[in-house]
């Protein structure tokens, strides 16, 4: 397939694929952005528009135990490894409609040219919406993904709850129709060693595509990370008019001699060292039925996230964040609470399909550069779990998370001739 049929191809799948950010977005636009909730109406929604578009296409599709969508273009050998295109359908609360979507979307859009050009794959291509992505649901990451892979912590299921119902993941489950029985087992719903690859699209999540004024990145990593979603500093409640310093146990600024504290230890890393690291501490509340204005403040709440991709650096802030605490509690007479620390491994993409994917952008054209990624990814997930992967980023102006995503469809559609070239030039250099 030469580049001019390949350009003909691509405007076709655009076409195809590009209305149904509208249809979607319109659908989970809730009066100030896009809310698609985890195994819920608005994420089920989008998975019955992309399911009706695969069957459109003449896709198979399949649900797993899990509700994970499977949209499958049969190729000459079906005995042969797959290759799954895949991402998100879940928006965080008034969020954005890119993120996720634009990677599924594109899966689409790279079917459609597929089929318009003719050609038959060696090999099945997969196009896989994945549920349940955005921690910001259940507290918990990438639960399709992990269900699908069998690296879901069982116990997750009975321990997350979803922060607008407060209700248990398993009960929103079992709502939309989940095997739980099957989830539970904890084996994989599709072995990773039958799988011949993964590469998922995302709009880039930072501002290096924009501030560079690229419209492509190939990412070589994803940040691990090091965590505390609920941390507590107790001190001591005391009148503000008749408490000397010496004697208050102030949680408040023992928490912010700690942030202080580890803030600098960020600038050495970063400025001094060259490392790479990223630290927030965030959630930052007094208990609102003990403080005032007129009260030493006696307890704080707050959450604590350090990512790098550097596994020695993301031990070396932990072991320092427990150091400074333990200093800090010493001197000011407040106890620190970090229950529990949780944290992912920093994961590398496939070298092959990294330079693979460089090599498409320099033939058909496109200035890309290699980048890591700070935010965590289904992407990470698979290449945890031996698979293959890759992703591809697309310049996305405003951040993400937000209503304000602000994705160019022209640079989506140079992202989805990238993915469909490297589909094509994978699919016969796998086989």
């Amino acid at each position: 397939m030469n580049v001019e049929d390949m350009e003909i191809d691509i405007e076709a799948g655009l076409a195809f694929a590009e209305p149904l950010f509208d249809v979607i977005g319109e659908r989970s636009f809730d009066g100030i952005g896009f809310t698609r909730a985890a195994y819920g109406p608005g994420e089920q929604m989008a998975h019955n528009i992309v399911a009706q578009a695969g069957r459109d296409l003449g896709l198979r599709v399949e649900l797993d135990a899990a509700l994970n969508l499977s949209m499958t273009l049969a190729g000459k050998d079906r005995n042969k490894p797959p290759l799954m295109i895949g991402s998100h359908l879940d928006a965080v609360p008034q969020g954005g409609n890119f993120d996720g979507l634009a990677g599924v979307l594109a899966g689409l859009a790279a079917v459609a040219a597929i089929r318009k050009s003719g050609r038959t794959l060696q090999r099945d291509l997969v196009v896989l919406a994945i549920r349940a992505e955005e921690s910001a649901w259940f507290g918990a990451q990438h639960i399709g993904s992990r269900a699908l892979l069998g690296t879901l912590p069982v116990s997750v299921l009975d321990a997350a709850r979803r922060v607008d119902t407060g209700r248990k993941l398993v009960e929103h489950m079992h709502e939309a129709g989940v095997d739980i029985d099957r989830v539970r087992i904890g084996t994989p719903l599709r072995k990773p060693s039958a799988i011949g690859g993964y590469i998922e699209l995302h709009i880039e999540q930072g501002p290096i595509l924009v501030d560079q004024g690229l419209s492509i990145g190939v990412v070589q990593a994803i940040r691990g990370n090091r965590r505390c979603r609920h941390a507590v500093c107790r001190g001591t409640y005391g009148h503000s008019g008749t408490v000397p310093r010496i004697a208050r146990q102030d949680a408040v600024v023992a928490v912010a001699e700690l942030v202080s504290g580890m803030d600098e230890l960020w600038r050495m890393i970063e400025e001094e060292e060259k490392g790479d690291l990223v630290l927030t501490f965030g959630q930052f509340f007094t208990d609102p039925g003990s403080h005032s204005v007129t009260t030493v403040p006696g307890q704080v709440t707050f959450s604590f996230d350090a990512r790098s991709h550097s596994p020695i650096t993301l031990q070396r802030v932990e072991r320092e964040l427990m150091k400074a605490a333990d200093r800090i509690a010493a001197r000011r007479g407040v106890t620190f609470e970090f229950a529990p620390l949780t944290g992912d491994q920093p994961v590398a993409m496939d070298m092959q399909f990294h330079e693979t994917l460089l090599r498409g952008a320099e033939h058909l054209g496109l200035s890309a550069i290699s980048l890591m990624s700070g935010a965590g990814h289904d992407a990470g997930d698979f290449a945890g779990a031996g698979v293959p992967s890759a992703m591809i980023f697309v310049r996305n102006d405003k951040g993400s998370h937000n209503p304000e995503e602000a994705m160019e469809m022209s640079d989506f559609a140079e992202g989805v001739r990238l993915l469909t070239w490297f589909v094509d030039h994978i699919d016969k250099e796998l086989s």
